[in-house]
C-alpha cells in the first residue's frame, strides 16, 4: 500500500477566488484551483502535451488548459464530455493554510542515464560543464545524483560553448577528459565550436547530448536536428542511445575513444530513452582490462639513424611542441646531455622555463627572435610532438628528424628526412642514453645568452613606446611577467594580445593553454573555467594553482556571461583584459593585404565596472604606473578578478 502525507501547499489569503496558481511540493508540481469558495489540488500538467494547468485560467467555471484550451473541472480534474482528466489529490482547509494529500516519494529507479553516469565516474570523469534543459533532464539527474555522491562536479556555464571550450582546455592540461551536457537542436550545435577546438588539438572530451523523442524524430519536430550529422567530423566516434543498447558498454567506448584518440566523442540521448530503468542488477562498466601503455618504443633501425645524425650535427637543436608536454622531463634531460637549443612552437609556449640555459623561447609568428637565430644557424633539426602547421615557423630547409606518438602526425604535411614513431619521453631516453654525451655539437649556451641580452634590450627599449593611446604590450607582458606566480595556469586568446604574450612573456613553470589549430577568438575564459576546475583536484600536479587568463576585447566580449559562472563557483580566476575598442589583429591584416580598414572598431562598457556589477573584482588601468599593483591586487583576491588595460592597437 502506497503511503501518503499532508503538505501545507497555500496560506489562507495566498489565492483569491477564482485563481489558479501552481505550487511545487517535492517532486510534485500542483495546479491549486480556487473555485466557487472551495479549493482544488491537481496534477499541474495536461495529460495531451504537458501544459502547465497552473498558469492556465478559471473561465464559465472551467479551468482551461494554457497551451490548447482543454477544459477541466477546476475542482475535480475530470474534462466534461469526456473520460480523460487529470489527478486530483485530497484537499483539507485548516486553521494555518491549506493542506494537500500527497503519495510519499518512491525509491528513486535506478535509470539508464544513472547506469552510464556510474560508468563515467569510474573512468574517472571527474567534472561536467553544461546547461540543464527540457530534454536532457533525464541525464541532468543522473548527474545529480553523482555529484551528490561525491564522485564528480558539474559546472552550469552561460552558453554552451563555454562548456565544450572548458573541457577542451582541462584535455589539453590534464590530458584526462571531461564531459559536456547539451539539450536537442541549439544547445547541442552550440557546443561545435570548442568541441572543434578539441577534435583538432587532440583532447579528449565526452559530449552528452540531449535528443528529441524517438517517436517525433524525423519529421521536423520542435528542436531536432540530426545531431549524429552535425557533429559530423568533430566527434568521429558518436552514438546514439537506445533501448536495446549495452548502456554500460557505450559509455565504456565513448571514453575509451576519447582517451586512446586524443579527441571527441558524442553520445546522444533522446529524451525518453534517457529516463527509462536499467536493466536489473546491469553492472557499472570501467577501464579495468580496457586500456593499454602508450610506451611505444621506436624500431632499432629509426633509433640508429638518428644517432648517427645527430653525432654528426655540429649544431643540433630540438623544437618541442604541445604534443610533448607531458614528457618533457625526458626532453630536456635529453636536451641538457647534447647541449641542444630548445625551443617551442606557439602551443608548447612554457614547455620548458625561459631561465632554462638552453632555452630559446618560441618560434614562429608569435615568437621571438632568439629561437629563429638558432634555427637558421641550426645543421640538424629534432621535432618533438610538433605537426609543422605554418604557424610553426619551422623551416623545411634543414635536416629534419620528426618523432610523435600520433602515426599520422609524422610527415603530415610534407615528407621529412627521418620520421620516428614513438613515445617522446621514450625515445628522448633512449637517444640520450645511446650518444651518451658522444658527438660533434659544439656548445651553444653562450650564444643563447649573448642572444637573450639583445633581445631583452629590445624590449627594454619598447617599454617606453607610448602615443597617449593606451599602455604598449611590452609594459603589459613585463608586469605579467614579474607578478604572475611561477606556476600559474595562463589560458591566452587569439588576436594580437596573443601574439604580443607569445614575444614579451617569459614563462618559469606556468602552464599555457590556447586554441591552437582552430584558433578561435573567445577561447581564454571559457578555458579558464576548465583551467580551474583542474586546480580542484587534490593529489594532482595543478591543485592549488592561480588561473590567470589573458585576452583581448574582442575575444572577452564573445563569452563574458561567463564571468558569473566563475562567481557563482567562487572560482580563483584572475584575467587580464587587454582592451583597445579594436579588432586589432584584423586591423592589420586589413593594412598588411592593402585593404581599407573596415568594421573592427567595438563600442565596449566599462569592463571593470561590469565585473564588479557581477560580483568579482574588476579594476580599470588607463597609466603604466597604475599597472602593477592594478595586476597585484587582482591576484591577491581570493576569486574571480579582472584588471581592463587600456592599450594602443598598433604597439604590440
Amino acid at each position: 500500500m502506497i503511503q501518503s502525507s499532508w503538505h501545507k501547499s497555500l496560506g489562507l489569503d495566498e489565492l483569491d477566488e477564482g485563481r489558479v496558481k501552481s505550487v511545487a511540493i517535492g517532486r510534485y508540481t500542483l495546479c491549486m484551483t480556487h473555485y466557487d469558495g472551495q479549493y482544488g489540488a491537481l496534477d499541474n500538467h495536461c495529460p495531451h502535451q504537458g501544459g502547465p494547468l497552473g498558469e492556465g485560467s478559471i473561465e464559465n467555471g472551467h479551468l482551461r488548459c494554457p497551451w490548447h484550451g482543454w477544459d477541466y473541472c477546476p475542482l475535480t480534474g475530470k474534462a466534461p464530455g469526456y473520460d480523460d482528466g487529470v489527478e486530483a489529490f485530497p484537499v483539507e482547509v485548516r486553521d494555518d493554510g491549506v493542506y494537500v494529500e500527497l503519495p510519499d516519494e518512491q525509491p528513486h529507479v535506478r535509470t539508464i542515464s544513472d547506469l552510464m553516469m556510474e560508468t563515467m565516474v569510474n573512468w574517472d570523469v571527474k567534472w561536467v560543464f553544461g546547461m540543464v534543459g527540457h530534454s536532457n533532464l533525464g541525464v541532468a539527474d543522473a548527474v545529480r545524483l553523482q555529484e551528490e555522491s561525491g564522485k564528480l562536479t558539474y559546472i552550469g556555464i552561460r552558453h554552451e560553448a563555454a562548456a565544450s571550450f572548458a573541457c577542451s582546455a582541462y584535455g589539453k592540461l590534464t590530458g584526462r577528459p571531461a564531459a559536456c551536457l547539451a539539450i536537442a537542436g541549439p544547445g547541442a550545435t552550440n557546443l561545435l565550436t570548442g568541441l572543434w577546438d578539441a577534435n583538432v588539438d587532440r583532447s579528449p572530451v565526452v559530449a552528452l547530448c540531449g535528443q528529441v523523442n524517438t517517436q517525433v524524430l524525423g519529421p521536423g519536430a520542435f528542436q531536432e536536428v540530426d545531431l549524429a550529422a552535425a557533429f559530423g567530423k568533430v566527434a568521429p566516434w558518436a552514438q546514439s542511445v537506445l533501448p536495446s543498447s549495452n548502456h554500460a558498454e557505450l559509455m565504456n567506448l565513448a571514453c575509451k575513444k576519447a582517451m586512446i584518440n586524443r579527441g571527441v566523442t558524442q553520445l546522444i540521448f533522446p529524451d525518453e530513452v534517457a529516463s527509462l530503468p536499467a536493466p536489473e542488477e546491469s553492472e557499472a562498466g570501467s577501464p579495468d582490462g580496457r586500456m593499454g601503455l602508450k610506451t611505444i618504443t621506436p624500431a632499432e633501425e629509426a633509433i640508429d639513424d638518428a644517432v648517427n645524425r645527430l653525432q654528426s650535427a655540429r649544431r643540433p637543436i630540438i623544437i618541442v611542441g604541445h604534443g610533448a608536454r607531458f614528457q618533457m622531463d625526458n626532453v630536456v634531460a635529453f636536451a641538457e646531455s647534447i647541449n641542444a637549443p630548445v625551443m617551442t612552437t606557439f602551443k608548447g609556449k612554457g614547455l620548458i622555463a625561459d631561465n632554462h640555459p638552453l632555452a630559446c623561447g618560441v618560434l614562429g609568428r608569435s615568437g621571438t627572435p632568439i629561437a629563429s637565430w638558432f634555427m637558421n644557424e641550426a645543421d640538424c633539426i629534432l621535432v618533438l610532438g610538433a605537426s609543422f602547421s605554418d604557424h610553426t615557423g619551422i623551416s623545411t630547409k634543414k635536416p629534419l628528424i620528426q618523432v610523435d606518438l600520433d602515426q599520422d602526425m609524422l610527415g603530415k604535411f610534407h615528407a621529412v628526412d627521418l620520421p620516428i614513431w614513438g613515445e617522446l619521453g621514450i625515445t628522448s631516453r633512449i637517444l640520450s642514453e645511446r650518444l651518451n654525451g658522444n658527438g660533434s655539437a659544439i656548445d651553444q649556451r653562450p650564444e643563447i645568452v649573448e642572444r637573450w641580452k639583445i633581445w631583452r634590450a629590445e624590449k627594454e627599449r619598447r617599454l617606453n613606446d607610448q602615443r597617449g593611446r593606451g599602455l604598449n604590450s611590452a609594459s603589459v607582458f613585463r608586469s605579467l611577467t614579474d607578478l604572475v606566480p611561477d606556476d600559474a595556469i595562463l589560458p591566452v586568446d587569439v588576436g594580437n594580445n596573443t601574439y604580443s604574450f607569445g614575444r614579451y612573456f617569459e614563462c618559469h613553470r606556468q602552464a599555457v593553454l590556447m586554441s591552437g589549430y582552430l584558433g578561435s577568438i573567445g577561447f581564454a575564459y571559457p578555458a579558464a573555467l576548465g583551467a580551474w576546475a583542474a586546480t580542484q583536484e587534490v593529489g594532482t600536479p595543478f591543485h592549488g594553482r592561480k588561473v590567470v587568463s589573458i585576452s583581448g576585447d574582442g575575444g572577452f566580449g564573445q563569452y563574458m556571461a561567463e564571468l558569473t559562472t566563475a562567481v557563482k563557483y567562487k572560482m580563483n580566476i584572475t584575467h587580464i583584459l587587454l582592451n583597445n575598442n579594436e579588432l586589432g589583429k584584423i586591423s592589420k591584416e586589413q593594412r598588411s593585404g592593402g585593404w581599407h580598414v573596415w568594421q573592427t572598431s567595438l563600442s565596449n562598457p566599462d569592463f571593470a565596472e561590469y565585473a564588479n556589477a557581477c560580483g568579482a573584482i574588476g579594476i580599470f588601468v588607463r597609466e603604466p604606473a597604475e599597472l602593477d599593483n592594478a595586476i597585484a591586487k587582482a591576484l591577491d583576491h581570493n576569486g574571480p578578478s579582472l584588471v581592463a588595460i587600456e592599450t594602443d592597437a598598433d604597439l604590440v
